[in-house]
């Protein structure tokens, strides 16, 4: 017996018309496969192309620690990507296995934004902002780009890059054997490449490396997240059309088109 858990989508955006990645959203299916009696191993499908680092670093430990303490080992299948915070909760995994056209790495970090400056100045629009806090507005796209802000914005992201770059050498080890420069720089490699950089361990897919290691008659049944009543997906799990009348669909409709971005990067 091998339960097994599906990590896809975006992590940290999860709106009704794209379903995606957060502690409380993979918290249940995780705390049930690594308790489910019996289990072998947890195995772990893995498509994201990353999404919020904090979100990210959640789900990481939380893997880590109920392994730990079911005594479980944890084994990561990749299917399209495994990239930046799909690639973090990979990492999560005793051992990584991807075919050899997926997308792997981008260990880095990235921010963006758009500038409306001219836009508003051509429309006849004034920008009227008030704020207690000298650094409240850093960053507003209506206003002219500051570089202290950008410096200090760029810090961040090093403190944070830093601290993804010590994850992977914790967990992957000696097993890296690419140059650092390449592994750290948010470049991303296919399957194969990525094996010989250190960064997975071997191709392969989910039935065939289950049945290698645990009998022609291994179960591997699908965890998924909590259900309601009739066996309805509860929200944040599902797509439902309810969606269109609900109050920030606007919203939720930017968040989609974000997280499509995001699949975007990297051909998918």
């Amino acid at each position: 017996m091998v339960p097994v858990v599906r990590l896809s989508g975006v992590i940290g955006l999860s709106t009704p018309l794209r379903p995606g990645l957060t502690i409380s959203s993979v918290a249940r299916p995780l705390q049930r496969a690594f308790t489910w009696r019996n289990a072998k191993a947890v195995a772990l499908v893995i498509n994201s192309p990353g999404g919020s680092a904090v979100q990210s670093h959640l789900i990481f430990r939380r893997i880590r620690q109920l392994a730990e303490e079911n005594a479980r080992p944890v084994l990561c299948f990749v299917e399209d990507v495994a990239a930046s915070g799909g690639y973090m909760i990979a990492c999560a995994t005793d051992e990584i296995i991807c075919d050899p056209s997926s997308i792997i790495g981008s260990i880095g970090v990235v921010g963006g934004s758009f500038g409306f400056t001219g836009l508003i100045e051509k429309l006849g629009i004034e920008r009227r902002l008030y704020t207690s806090g000298e650094r409240k507005a850093t960053l507003d796209p209506f206003l002219p780009e500051n570089s202290d802000d950008v410096a200090r914005l760029k810090a961040l992201q090093k403190e944070i890059h830093a601290g993804f770059i010590a994850l992977v050498k914790e967990r992957r080890g000696p097993a890296l054997t690419g140059p650092e420069p390449d592994l750290f720089s948010g470049e991303y490699w296919a399957g194969s490449r990525a094996v010989a950089l250190g960064l997975a361990d071997r191709t392969g897919d989910l039935r065939s490396t289950l049945r290698e290691r645990y009998g022609e008659d291994v179960v591997t049944p699908l965890v998924t997240g909590e259900r309601g009543w009739l066996g309805r997906a509860k929200p944040g799990i599902g797509f439902s059309f309810d969606a269109f009348a609900r109050p920030g669909f606007a919203d939720e409709m930017l968040s989609a088109f974000e997280a499509r971005a995001l699949w975007a990067r990297y051909g998918l």
